[in-house]
């Protein structure tokens, strides 16, 4: 697996009453789905929006296919190319936010993504689990660094004490 990263940030409303743009951007942020590159794209909360009210409406109209969006219209709501968006998707799918489908319209086969639940909520439930075992397997290699630490301390003065009985 490649190695990517996490980049949590903690970026609050800047009013008492966020507009759904603003709150977008702060989670799109919060979660590292925002451009790495300054001025690189504004729209990337659009892409969110969008596959939240894909989802809305393939499950009214029990359509599973209608939640599903390409790459290439993922990145049009971006205002990036789709070339971009293949870079961006990257993180989406490690954080388990979206997930990759394929379905069969007037005979060809469809491959694009989708939310992974059933509800903006679930999905990022499903993105924090990610980040919560993320950060107990880092845990179990603090505890384990620090074991490893206590033992060669350990094994450093019992081979200082040899010496000196050595030497005596």
């Amino acid at each position: 697996m490649a190695r990517r990263h996490f980049i949590l940030s903690n970026v609050e409303p800047s009013s008492l009453s966020p507009d759904s743009k603003e709150l977008a951007n702060i989670l799109i942020t919060r979660i590292g789905l925002m451009p790495r590159k300054k001025g690189s794209t504004e729209e990337m909360y659009k892409t969110m929006i969008e596959l939240y009210e894909r989802t809305k409406q393939g499950a009214q109209e029990k359509k599973p296919e209608l939640a599903v969006m390409t790459v290439e219209e993922m990145g049009n709501f971006a205002g990036i190319t789709r070339q971009t968006m293949y870079d961006y998707i990257k993180r989406w799918l490690d954080l388990e936010l979206i997930t990759k489908t394929s379905y069969i319209y007037e005979g060809k086969v469809i491959i694009g993504y989708r939310l992974n639940g059933n509800t903006l909520e679930q999905a990022f439930e499903k993105a924090a689990i990610k980040v919560r075992n993320n950060m107990d397997q880092t845990l179990k290699y603090v505890r384990e660094l620090q074991n490893a630490l206590k033992k060669e301390k350990i094994s450093e003065t019992m081979k200082a004490k040899e010496a000196d009985k050595k030497s005596n």
